[in-house]
């Protein structure tokens, strides 16, 4: 063997000596992927806003439905007839925390094409889900009618969210 052969051999032993001794050196810790999977939560409308009956009297004004249901009408107004509060029942995993959006407003439209515009507000920002029909939350507003408003049937939609936080 001449000298470059043996130094390459040598240098080999070295490298491969090396690894071995490297490995032995290693460590090893295991990790825990987790999940956890809720069920759609859901959102169903039990009950629409109804402002009643409201005739124009003095004036225009506005009829308030609270998110009891109770109504309070402008002494400038007549309002007559039943009145709700819209209801929504919300279903998912009991335990979670959902909030709630309402919009701010909605446009009421009769079918000449006159509007009307109603402020919203709900009766509650989040739930906590218990699995029981306490699992429910309603939206009053504030109806803004024109002293000269258009006779007619109003009508006008609005979309709440719920979503787990």
């Amino acid at each position: 063997m001449n000298i470059r052969t043996l130094k390459s051999v040598a240098a080999g032993s070295v490298l491969a000596l090396g690894l071995v001794s490297g490995a032995a050196n290693a460590a090893t810790a295991d990790g825990t992927a987790r999940a956890t999977i809720l069920q759609q939560v859901t959102v169903t409308n039990t009950s629409d806003l109804q402002f009643g009956t409201v005739a124009i009297g003095t004036g225009g004004g506005a009829v308030t439905i609270a998110t009891g249901g109770g109504r309070t009408c402008a002494t400038t107004l007549v309002c007559s007839g039943a009145t709700t509060a819209a209801g929504f029942s919300v279903a998912g995993a009991t335990g979670m925390n959902v909030g709630v959006t309402v919009p701010g407003s909605v446009t009421l439209t009769e079918t000449g094409g006159a509007t009307m515009s109603a402020t919203l507000n709900s009766s509650a920002a989040s739930l906590t889900l218990a699995g029981t029909a306490a699992d429910a939350f309603s939206v009053g507003g504030t109806l803004n009618v024109g002293g000269s408003q258009a006779a007619g049937a109003y009508a006008g939609t609005f979309t709440v969210t719920v979503n787990y936080q």
